[in-house]
């Protein structure tokens, strides 16, 4: 499945084997987020994770930087 964008923002469910799993992954997207200097919006229940990408800054909208780190969270699961 890829982003989809909705109402200025960009948002993607992942599912994984298990909470594990999932924890790990969002553990590298902390740290691509902490590089990149913009954090995700994002829930986790057991193996899920869903994640939305917003630039508040540019008035809730989505923006090039959502776009990087989607392909950086991107490069981590496909």
């Amino acid at each position: 499945m890829s982003w989809t964008e909705t109402d200025g923002a960009l948002r993607r469910d992942f599912e994984f084997d298990d909470f594990r799993a999932a924890f790990a992954f969002m553990t590298r997207v902390a740290f691509i987020a902490d590089k990149l200097d913009h954090h995700p919006e994002w829930s986790n229940v057991y193996n899920k994770v869903s994640i939305t990408l917003t630039t508040h800054d540019a008035g809730s909208t989505v923006t090039g930087r959502d776009r990087t780190m989607s392909e950086a969270i991107d490069a981590l699961v496909d």
